[in-house]
């Protein structure tokens, strides 16, 4: 992969996390609503970055190769 490649898969995966957080957001927003308790705790925010790779030292890890 390219340098630009390498960036432009990158940005994809960033981009797929934050879609998954405004979702989990608006979830538990819905909920609130609902006089629910939430479905996304701060422990389910903080696994994104592992699920889509993009932790700082996993960036830089990717850009390295």
């Amino acid at each position: 992969m390219t340098p630009e490649q390498k960036a432009a898969y990158i940005n994809a995966q960033c981009i797929s996390a934050n879609a998954d957080i405004q979702g989990m957001i608006a979830e538990n927003q819905h909920r609130l609503s609902l006089g629910l308790s939430i479905a996304y705790d701060e422990q389910a925010f903080a696994e994104v970055p592992d699920r889509y790779g993009i932790h700082h030292n996993q960036i830089i890890d990717f850009f390295r190769d």
